[in-house]
Order: C-alpha cells, then sequence, then structure tokens
C-alpha cells in the first residue's frame, strides 16, 4: 500500500510492502540492550496483554515474546503481515493487516501499546481516541526508535550520501541523537513518565548492512526496481573498497514511556 505525505521525503510516496522480503531478512537488527530497555520498565511482560501497531514484520513481538507478554501485531501492509506470520511460526501472536488509524478493538483490550520506527507515520489526532478505547486503565504507550549516526560513523554517513544520490527527497538523513518525538495532542490524555535516549553499537556485515540499507524508506519503499539495482550495484562496490567484511555502525536508540491519566 502506498504512502505519501508531504512532511516526508517531500510527498513522494514509498510503500513498504515492496521491500517486506529484505525487511524480513535485514531488519531485525536491534541489540540485546534495545530490549532491556522495555523489561526494565516493567512493560511486555508477564500476564499484559500489548498491541504492536506498524509492526511490520513483527520485529517486536518476535524477540519480546519470550519475556511472556500476549502480542497483537498490526501494520498497514499486507505484505508485511505475511512476512511477520512466516517468522513468527509457532508463537501465539495474532496478526492483523489493517492501519492503526483504523483499529476497533474493544474496550480495555491491552495493558501496553508499542510503536517502533513507525509513530511519525500516524494521523494522531485519528489514532489518539482509540488508543484510549483499547487501553486499560493506567494502560501505557510506548514508543521506541533507533537510528544510525552519519555524522559520527563513516560508514553511515557514506551509504547515507548514496542513498540521497538516488533520491534527493528522501528526509530520514542526518539523523543525530534526540528524543523521541512526541505531538502535543498527547498530552490531554496522557503524561509522559519516561524518557531516555542512550548510544549502541550494531554489529553487521558488508551483506548484512547493503541489505539494511536497501530495506530502508529511501530505497527499496520507493525506488524503481532498476533504481535499487544500480543503487546497490554501486553500494557494494562502495562496501569492499571502505569497510572490512564485519564491523559495527554507531546509531543510537531512544524511548518514551506514555502513561493514560486517569
Amino acid at each position: 500500500m502506498q504512502i505519501s505525505d508531504n512532511c516526508i521525503d517531500g510527498g513522494k510516496a514509498f510503500d513498504w510492502g515492496k521491500t517486506s522480503a529484505d525487511y524480513a531478512k535485514y531488519r531485525d537488527i536491534y541489540p540485546q540492550e534495545f530490549y532491556d530497555k522495555i523489561v526494565n520498565r516493567k512493560l511486555c511482560i508477564h500476564n499484559q496483554s500489548v498491541l504492536d501497531v506498524g509492526t511490520g514484520t513483527g520485529v517486536l513481538p518476535r524477540n519480546m515474546y519470550r519475556y511472556g507478554a500476549k502480542w497483537t501485531g498490526v501494520d498497514i501492509s499486507e505484505n508485511q503481515i505475511e512476512q511477520a506470520k512466516i517468522l513468527s511460526e509457532g508463537m501465539d501472536i495474532d496478526y492483523f493487516a489493517i492501519p492503526t488509524e483504523e483499529l476497533d478493538f474493544p474496550k480495555n483490550s491491552f495493558d501496553v501499546i508499542t510503536a517502533c520506527q513507525c509513530f511519525v507515520y500516524f494521523k494522531h489526532e485519528q489514532v489518539i481516541p482509540r488508543f484510549v478505547h483499547m487501553l486499560k486503565p493506567n494502560g501505557r504507550i510506548l514508543v521506541m526508535y533507533m537510528a544510525w549516526q552519519p555524522s559520527e560513523d563513516m560508514i553511515a554517513g557514506e551509504s547515507e550520501k548514496l542513498v540521497l544520490k538516488y533520491n534527493p527527497a528522501w528526509s530520514g538523513a542526518g539523523e543525530k541523537m534526540h528524543p523521541v518525538w512526541i505531538p502535543d495532542c498527547y498530552n490531554e490524555q496522557f503524561d509522559i513518565v519516561y524518557r531516555e535516549e542512550y548510544p549502541l553499537e550494531v554489529p553487521f556485515t558488508r551483506e548484512s548492512w547493503n541489505g539494511r540499507m536497501k530495506a530502508c524508506r529511501g530505497i527499496g519503499a520507493s525506488l524503481t526496481g532498476e533504481e535499487v539495482a544500480a543503487w546497490e550495484k554501486e553500494h557494494k562496490r562502495m562496501l569492499a573498497e571502505m569497510a572490512p567484511e564485519r564491523f559495527t555502525v554507531l546509531h543510537y536508540g531512544a524511548v518514551a514511556e506514555l502513561k493514560l491519566k486517569g
């Protein structure tokens, strides 16, 4: 399903379904510390019911499944959901292809709603009443994000320049460590009770970093097949010249926890 937003990539349309196979293979990259931050907040654990919005290929439910929560994942892309179901075989996780703005789970269904890498895409004035309806009293929204730091990591910086060469409208460039963005419209119904930002070193090989970059919004989700192939050829050549076979890329993680008022 194509998505376009004038505030993202200059309105250039993108479709996560186009890159679902690469997303499934190369974007399950969060280190253990990322998940520890969630568990340390006593969220998404045993005896809790969790809704993961914008679940993609189910990275968060699959990796958090061992902590005992009952997970439900939703995503706007049917292709992403199909990959999530395949990768979650043997796990009791429910998946549905539905936009967050159209969610209609019963009242008081969830202890926690998680949103990882997707919060910027929502129409928040539409989703807030749905979140309030679905959350149990004192329920939480946990918003998470992880991004590479191109100004501090040479491999990330050069890879990012190559994305911009093929997709100059891409607005995902130039990330620096900053708090998760929470729109002011949440203030009436929620209190922000916790924030944290922290550095992360994420391991890659040349192949997995190429795949991670190819599965980003600026390449696989928005370019034509011919453009993706040309970018990948150039990117692989660049990595062969500048990167060892195994390396780490400096990222940062960020989390914000919102508590339902009343």
